[in-house]
């Protein structure tokens, strides 16, 4: 009985004829009305956040790691991970032989060290070793439906997630495919492919011999990496390495200090919104160069220990090459 109503849900949804935006949750409205403006049809978007397959299911484990309780486990995990991924670095020098005529476009196009790209997709998904398990669109609907958005947190996480789902949309809406098989697999935070992109940062992906990225494919990752620092960061001078510190020690030295400050940031004073954080490098002029390109990897992803992890890896592959 279940088969045959869904069968007739289905159905339904082929034949009917969409020429709005009006559904009974509003944040749906809102998605709909941000995609049809931006191109997509208004029967594309009704199937999309009408479809049993994409709004009707939800994905608990995603919504259980999304919560504040996780966050400190999180930063927790992230140290650890850090120190895991060092033995890794054979590896990342490997990739950077492998794919040499690609890191040299990107560097060449986009003033991003090589190695800096390469420790990216190592911390991502250790150079696509790592398959994800979620469906990106799956993991944003639950955000949206489930969040209450009382506390500014819960605002952000809901502003979040429509827009991403709004980007996954457009982006399949472009590709020609249909919304049941508009599949993106992705962490449980509905990060995609190798260099774990979030779906409103599509824009800055870039195929490598392609006119579409496709980011399971390390050339595009390489290039959509390179890219995304560029724009989103600024990035378009090579690090010079013999400028840097010993970064093995500052990073050991960083953890020591975010253990024992508490709102403890690598290159942040204050934050936008007037939070006031205790900055491991204040004061520390000889840690300038290293803040500066450091707070450009905190464009990736805002986490101290992830940027300086990154600036580790890096570091260590450009000794090793």
């Amino acid at each position: 009985m279940t088969k045959l109503l869904l069968l007739l849900s289905l159905t339904t949804l082929a034949f009917a004829k969409y020429d709005n935006c009006d559904f009974k949750n509003k944040d749906y409205t809102d998605i709909c009305e941000k995609v049809v403006k931006h191109g997509v049809s208004y029967k594309y978007a009704n199937q999309f956040l009408l479809s049993y397959f994409k709004t009707k299911k939800f994905d608990e484990i995603s919504w259980k790691y999304l919560q504040p309780s996780k966050i400190k486990y999180h930063k927790e995990n992230e140290r650890k991970a850090n120190n895991v991924l060092v033995k890794y670095v054979p590896k990342m020098v490997e990739n950077l032989h492998r794919y040499k005529e690609v890191y040299d476009k990107a560097e060449k196009k986009y003033g991003v060290n090589r190695e800096i790209i390469a420790a990216i997709l190592l911390k991502e998904t250790k150079l696509d070793k790592i398959k994800p398990t979620h469906d990106a669109f799956i993991v944003f609907n639950t955000m949206v439906v489930r969040t209450k958005a009382e506390t500014p947190r819960e605002k952000w996480l809901l502003k979040m997630g429509k827009t991403n789902m709004a980007a996954i949309i457009e982006h399949c809406y472009k590709k020609g495919v249909r919304p049941e098989q508009c599949n993106l697999p992705s962490s449980y935070a509905g990060a995609v492919g190798i260099p774990q992109f979030m779906p409103n940062s599509f824009i800055y992906t870039e195929g490598y011999k392609t006119e579409v990225a496709d980011l399971t494919k390390m050339e595009d990752a390489i290039m959509s990496a390179a890219k995304f620092l560029h724009k989103k960061a600024s990035w378009d001078t090579l690090i010079d390495w013999s400028k840097m510190p010993d970064v093995a020690k500052i990073e050991q030295a960083w953890y020591d200090y975010e253990f024992t400050h508490e709102d403890a940031s690598f290159v942040y004073e204050k934050s936008r919104n007037g939070k006031v954080y205790n900055c491991f490098t204040k004061g520390k002029p000889e840690l300038a160069y290293m803040k500066e390109y450091t707070k450009k990897i905190m464009r990736y992803n805002n986490s101290s220990n992830y940027a300086v992890g990154v600036m580790r890896l890096a570091y260590d592959a450009h000794k090793a090459l």
